[in-house]
């Protein structure tokens, strides 16, 4: 497919937060799905860490946490410690902007020449000042929410009650609980920065520059804590909900990583219990919450789809759309939160792009992607590319000439989320591997296993299948191969 020729497009990348998408069936997602069906959906996409910070990284920079350095979320590299696509897109005369969250290691978009509205770090964004001149201008009142179950570690924010009010007093909006928002939902983080970014979009179409513009709008949900209105968590009633087919893994044929677990009521000494002190009814009706969030958003980044399509800009713009990891929501026993382990409920996420006159409409992909292709896929629209080789491929490259040259297999890596841990994944063909260092390998037939429930690993026919999965792994991680795979 031939691509267009003349003015460079304008790229919108939309980015949600911990994402529950695989195994969660029924969520309404209208304006993604409505987005895909203008251009490609990305069936068989992962990220390349099950974390914020070095999946977020690994977006910016096309690299593989084992290259770009920020293994997990308490390493602080340096923004510019990799060429991001970000200094890829200023040298070649976009003016680049960022909405929302960061959250990819040291520093902010500041550091990579962006404007925008942003901070350092992840921190809460009910907090700043651009916020409450947000709701003085609106009318809005301060986002509060009713808490309905309080899953942090015990003596972890125990000022959210149950049956109360809770204004997040916390420093980071990341707390383990889920309820309803009061109030009108545009005083949702959502809606604040889609707002943000629909200013920012009429602000450039009145502009005199003839420069592309790149806009990233990263927004903090539907990370928890879930906090709908009841407009969106109506749509999800508890009763209708069906638990996750994982739920009732037993863990016997899993490594001792599934084990970790924090939340109240559902560990002890960091450990998963099973039965937990939460019940299947709890679970359907914080599950409710958690869809419903996600509706909530899907809502808010419609706004911007439409106010590019208002401003008649949308013929010029690439649009992304997808999420920096999956959501361990009641997975694999009933777990609260990712970790160290690698679930396809963790490590699969969403993935739709729209380039109107260069990929197909309506089409739907299967091919095995990640997201450190998405980094060079927006250098490649924009008509340039990283300086050095990057691990990420060029996703439209798929679409000219047959796709041919494609990855036969995706690699993932942890480095651990609480606790120093070591894990490598790869999934090929029908076929995932997980190397986790000192326990137990695994491997699924994911087309007879969706949901890795049956863990093949032991079974002594496997064993050529197995060193060649292993085998997969240290192609793609040549720096630690003696040191970490049998």
């Amino acid at each position: 497919m031939k691509r267009q020729e003349g003015k460079r497009p304008n790229i919108l990348w939309i980015v949600t937060d911990h994402h529950a998408y695989y195994g969660h069936e029924g969520v309404k997602r209208p304006n993604f799905e409505r987005l895909a069906e203008q251009g490609v959906l990305f069936t068989n996409t992962y990220c390349s860490t099950p974390l914020c910070c070095p999946s977020r990284k690994s977006m910016l920079t096309g690299l593989y946490a084992c290259n770009h350095g920020q293994i997990n979320n308490a390493v602080t590299m340096a923004p510019d410690s990799d060429e991001t696509y970000l200094d890829a897109l200023r040298d070649s005369g976009y003016d680049n902007y960022y909405i929302g969250k960061w959250h990819a290691g040291g520093g902010s978009p500041a550091d990579l020449g962006c404007h925008g509205l942003f901070y350092p770090g992840y921190d809460n964004p009910y907090h700043q000042p651009e916020y409450w001149r947000y709701l003085a201008g609106h009318g809005l009142p301060p986002a509060e929410m009713m808490v309905e179950k309080n899953m942090c570690e015990e003596g972890w924010i125990d000022e959210a009650k149950e049956g109360e009010i809770y204004s997040f007093t916390h420093d980071l909006l990341n707390e383990v609980i889920s309820g309803i928002l009061i109030g009108p939902k545009e005083s949702h983080e959502a809606f604040y920065y889609a707002h943000a970014a629909c200013e920012l979009l009429e602000e450039l179409k009145t502009r005199e520059e003839d420069n592309p513009f790149s806009i990233r709008l990263d927004l903090y949900g539907p990370h928890q804590p879930y906090h709908p209105t009841m407009e969106y968590a109506s749509l999800y009633p508890p009763e209708d909900i069906r638990l996750p087919v994982s739920f009732r893994d037993d863990l016997k044929s899993k490594p001792e990583v599934y084990q970790f677990e924090t939340g109240r009521g559902i560990s002890r000494n960091k450990k998963l219990m099973r039965p937990g002190n939460v019940t299947e009814d709890e679970w359907k009706m914080i599950l409710s919450r958690c869809y419903g969030q996600i509706t909530l958003i899907d809502d808010a980044v419609g706004r911007v789809l439409r106010k590019l399509e208002e401003l008649q800009l949308s013929h010029d713009t690439v649009v992304l759309w997808t999420s920096d990891h999956g959501d361990g929501i009641a997975c694999h026993g009933g777990h609260t939160d990712k970790s160290a382990y690698m679930p396809e409920e963790i490590m699969r996420i969403p993935l739709a792009i729209r380039y109107p006159g260069v990929l197909p409409e309506g089409e739907v992909c299967s091919r095995l992607v990640s997201n450190v292709d998405l980094a060079p896929t927006v250098l490649a629209a924009a008509g340039t590319a990283f300086r050095s080789q990057v691990d990420g491929l060029d996703l439209l490259s798929l679409f000219e000439k047959g796709g041919g040259g494609w990855r036969t297999a995706v690699y993932a890596e942890t480095y651990g989320h609480a606790f120093p841990y070591v894990g490598k994944m790869a999934v090929e063909g029908r076929i995932k591997y997980v190397y986790n260092q000192g326990d137990m390998e695994e491997l699924y037939d994911l087309e007879k296993d969706p949901f890795e429930m049956h863990n093949l690993s032991p079974e002594q026919r496997n064993c050529a299948l197995l060193e060649h999965m292993r085998e997969l792994c240290r192609e793609i991680d040549p720096i630690r191969k003696d040191e970490i795979l049998p």
